[in-house]
């Protein structure tokens, strides 16, 4: 039986300003997504994780001549610093695609002379509000004004009235088809998206979209086959990144590929993805996206971020200081996709010495001493029977809950609940600790009563076997504190190449722990410069 293969993209990040906190977000949810498929299904499964930088259009070239930069310069540095915040977030990105790349500009060409032999691009003249900042056109019904200015309602970012020949995609007839699939198939997920662009085509019937700019105002991006007074639209240019990663035009490769399993996306993007990404896919005779998985935004201390407030939060700055996993963790954590998530340094330290550090590294520490565990092994699992009789009721319903914990955790990653999953295995492990602590094994491994010993080896089978599971589950989260976990846990912790179904069933003999010492996650000591950023914190 052939393994389920997974397509994950991640937005194709613009390359005007440095990464922010918002774009790991999006890039770790992809990144946690594909982990857990591979942890799964195994990882001889086929699985794409694309991302990329979308390096076209005005606000790129006036970014680049602001900074008194060469334009493909420009794209060149800031494009290496995502590729640079992939490397250091551990984002298991296998395809990544730049927009200024020949086999991208290539593949765009490509597409574009598909849709207008099928007569979906047409010349003519266009003229309405035009957003610089967001590369689109807006509907009145999108404007608001501020401060006697016209603005984006979503964006904030001012408009201009703007008229010109250029080229245009028949957009209009797909209002049906879109609306079928958004209707039928509910792909965009949470379902209030979904209803959001629903909205949008009941306003009324789409209009053919402008697809190409004048190359007299617009002159860094791609030029329109056979027509060098235009430059192909950048958003139609991005969007294409997601077929150029899967080989297109090849279509051989593109159909291993394609359609994408999930797209994650943050709400400032929905349209582009929920209306205009699917109408170019079925011109091009393709399947739109199975889901679209949107999220919403992070604002810092409850307010939105911005340059002039001063708190944008850096996610280089944060790694440094919290670990890769460890601010892995509270995005993860914190992050939820249906509404605004609040970022705080006050709430991260909290949640990371409260549950990395105690509730998951001293669970850890106490059940692998070797003044409680002289033989250094994960025990044999125990029978119910022997269970409830040494350890009482208390014990076997926690077993119960450890067994029962894999299932629930699925449901939740499967949902694209990461933080449902993550408090699922932190309760889990709460009830471990409270039950390490009422039977103490440091007083039981004292003793040399022979029904004490057999408590021992019961508490310690049920506390280590409960870190095990919870390591596997989290090990999509936090990839190096629960690689160091599952090593330390002996034979449990060598993948092999085998499903989480296997890897969870390996407790029919005795497994000896590895020898060395580790620490998950070290304990975070606060400061009262901490939460203003103005010293590191140290770790303990």
């Amino acid at each position: 039986m052939a393994l389920p293969r997974l397509t994950l993209t991640v937005p194709i990040f613009y390359v005007n300003a440095a990464p922010h906190v918002g774009h790991l977000y999006s890039a770790l949810v992809s990144d946690v997504l594909h982990r857990w498929h591979r942890l799964k299904y195994g990882p001889s499964c086929a699985t794409l994780l694309v991302g990329g930088t979308d390096e076209h259009g005005l606000k790129i070239q006036q970014s680049a001549a602001a900074h008194h930069k060469d334009v493909r310069l420009f794209c060149d540095e800031n494009s290496l610093k995502f590729r640079q915040l992939f490397k250091l977030a551990n984002i298991s990105c296998n395809s990544f695609v730049r927009t200024t790349e020949e086999r991208h500009e290539t593949a765009v060409r490509h597409a574009w002379t598909t849709l207008q032999n099928g007569g979906l691009i047409y010349k003519g003249s266009y003229a309405g509000w035009y957003s610089t900042a967001d590369e689109t056109f807006l509907s009145p019904s999108q404007l608001k004004t501020v401060d006697d200015v016209l603005v984006s309602a979503e964006s904030g970012h001012k408009v201009e009235w703007m008229e010109e020949e250029n080229y245009l995609f028949r957009l209009s007839d797909f209002h049906e088809r879109i609306k079928r699939w958004l209707v039928e198939r509910t792909p965009v997920k949470p379902g209030l998206f979904n209803q959001i662009a629903l909205n949008w085509l009941e306003e009324g019937p789409l209009s053919d979209l402008s697809v190409s700019r004048s190359s007299q105002r617009l002159k860094w991006g791609i030029q329109v086959p056979n027509d060098s007074k235009q430059i192909i639209y950048v958003w139609l240019d991005a969007l294409m990144t997601y077929l150029t990663a899967c080989g297109y035009p090849d279509m051989d490769r593109v159909n291993q590929f394609w359609p994408a399993n999930v797209q994650i996306i943050g709400k400032d993007i929905l349209k582009f993805h929920a209306v205009y990404w699917p109408a170019f896919l079925m011109g091009l005779g393709l399947e739109p996206p199975r889901e679209i998985l949107c999220h919403s935004h992070w604002l810092v201390n409850h307010q939105k971020m911005s340059k002039s407030l001063g708190n944008v939060v850096d996610p280089f700055d944060r790694m440094e200081r919290f670990t890769s996993d460890g601010f892995r963790y509270f995005l993860m954590r914190e992050g939820v996709p249906h509404s605004d998530s609040n970022y705080s340094d006050e709430k991260l330290v909290t949640y990371l010495n409260a549950e990395l550090a105690n509730t998951f590294g001293n669970l850890l520490g106490r059940c692998t001493s070797k003044a409680v565990n002289a033989a250094q092994t994960i025990p044999v699992r125990p029978a119910p029977s022997d269970l409830s009789r040494t350890i009482g009721e208390e014990g076997l319903e926690l077993l119960y809950n450890i067994d029962s914990l894999p299932a629930t955790v699925e449901e939740y990653y499967d949902d694209y609940s990461v933080y449902k999953a993550i408090t699922a295995v932190m309760d889990v492990l709460r009830q471990t600790n409270v039950l390490v602590q009422n039977l103490a094994p440091w007083t039981l491994a004292k003793s040399k009563a022979e029904a004490d010993k057999e408590k021992l080896q019961h508490v310690l089978f049920v506390a280590l076997y409960a870190l095990k599971v919870s390591g596997l589950l989290l090990s999509p989260v936090i990839p190096d504190i629960c690689g160091v976990l599952l090593s330390k846990l002996g034979a449990s912790g060598k993948t092999d190449g085998r499903t989480l179904d296997e890897l969870l069933s390996d407790h029919a003999n005795e497994i000896s722990l590895d020898d060395a010492k580790v620490t998950l996650f070290e304990r975070i000591i606060d400061n009262s410069e901490a939460s203003a950023g103005a010293k590191r914190l140290k770790p303990s």
